[in-house]
């Protein structure tokens, strides 16, 4: 944290937090004291701060320590980021421990000590200091209360270009209004983009980032690859949707049914379950699809018994479907009202139409998008154009004295 202070290397910074993130399980009111004693200056007003934020039963054991040390210790003088550190790690002690109206207290004086610091290499921590001080109001019941400062604080991010861990969950945000408002197509950019921007310790995130694009995919009629449930980490988190995208993958209007039942509870805790419940349309749809592949004519009772239709008058309810999806022009089909029938048309050669072309559009699309964001993303050293534009200028004017003085002696010996 230090060599990455005096050296301005925000990597180093974003090393140390990763570390911190591996060693959360270990960290123990005792240890957390003994690191407050050494990190800051006893007496100041983040170390008398942060120390009354740990259980009083560990004040007698801190007491001994420190007297048994020995020499005084010399006066310290903390970094900014070794300080906003020390509330991070608090910070995160008091959530782990549930201790909810302490960690409210803490993560406020934490963002309250951020206002007064504009430096680059704080950016890494304070982002994480925006996380926890939203989850412990959210923990709480009270997140309403903060919604302006957080949003003052996104205006800060922004400007000062730290806008990374604040984008991610912009878009993340968006994503899920987007899904609400049925616009799936725009919600599942903006959750790709949120999964694909987000740092690789943020596993909860990006969990999260893909359950609900795994969601809206299955709601436009995409069936997401089999590589997006079998990412590191990942693996029990998206079983259950795993085992729903085979479902709708299938068509099978009973196996959804199971499914869902079968993984309620976990959909209720991801606020998922309203989207589920719009997916019933889409298996029913994908199983008829199926059907009008598989016959060439069938008679919609038969539609009805295999699509699983529980209804009162199940072969009316299939009429209206196949009517509907023929009118979408998911399926390309006609119906025998007088004999009861779905006529399925013999299917077309693919390349005559311009499902090829869309899809070759979106790809590179996305190819171009992603170069883009390479290139804004890329690193230079600082000043070092400037730099090199001044050299060059100095040699255009060394060489420009060098021909006029050369000139001048050439006149000067004419004259002569």
């Amino acid at each position: 944290m230090e060599t990455g202070a005096h050296a301005r290397e925000v990597r180093r910074i974003m090393r140390a937090v990763r570390l911190t993130m591996a060693l959360r399980r270990k960290l123990k009111a005792p240890v957390l004291s003994a690191f407050l004693n050494f990190a800051l200056a006893p007496g100041s007003e983040a170390h008398s701060r942060l120390l009354s934020y740990l259980p009083k039963e560990d004040e007698h054991e801190m007491e001994v320590d420190t007297a048994s040390s020995g020499a005084p210790a010399p006066a310290k003088h903390p970094l900014p980021e070794l300080e906003i550190y020390c509330y991070l790690l608090v910070l995160i002690f008091l959530i782990d421990k549930k201790r909810y109206n302490e960690a409210k207290a803490c993560s406020s004086a934490s963002i309250a000590r951020l206002k007064n610091m504009n430096r680059r290499t704080v950016d890494v921590l304070a982002a994480r200091l925006y996380f926890y001080y939203s989850l412990c109001y959210e923990l709480t019941g009270d997140l309403a209360e903060i919604r302006g400062n957080l949003l003052a604080l996104h205006r800060i991010a922004t400007l000062r270009h730290d806008e990374l861990g604040q984008f991610c969950r912009y878009l993340f945000y968006l994503g899920k209004i987007r899904t609400i408002q049925l616009e799936y197509t725009d919600a599942k950019e903006s959750l790709l983009q949120a999964a694909r921007k987000a740092p690789v310790a943020a596993l909860g995130f990006r969990v999260q980032c893909n359950k609900w694009a795994i969601i809206v995919r299955l709601l436009l009629g995409e069936i997401p690859e089999r590589t997006v449930f079998m990412q590191k980490g990942m693996e029990k988190a998206l079983r259950p949707y795993f085992e729903l995208t085979n479902a709708v993958r299938i068509g099978d209007l009973e196996l959804f049914k199971s499914v869902a039942e079968k993984f309620s509870s976990t959909f209720s805790s991801d606020r998922t379950n309203n989207l589920i419940v719009r997916l019933r349309h889409n298996v029913i749809r994908t199983g008829l699809r199926n059907i009008s592949i598989s016959y060439s004519r069938i008679s919609l009772a038969d539609v009805a018994k295999k699509l699983r239709l529980d209804s009162a008058n199940p072969v009316a309810d299939a009429e209206s479907i196949v009517s509907k999806a023929i009118r979408d022009g998911a399926i390309d089909a006609t119906v025998d009202h007088a004999n009861g029938w779905m006529v399925s048309k013999e299917t077309g050669d693919i390349y005559s139409t311009n499902e090829p072309q869309l899809a070759f559009n979106s790809r590179i699309a996305f190819c171009l998008n992603m170069h883009n964001e390479a290139v804004r993303a890329l690193r230079f050293p600082p000043n070092s154009h400037k730099e090199k534009e001044s050299a060059e200028k100095r040699r255009e004017r060394q060489q420009q004295e060098q021909e006029l003085a050369k000139h001048i002696a050439e006149e000067d010996d004419d004259e002569f």
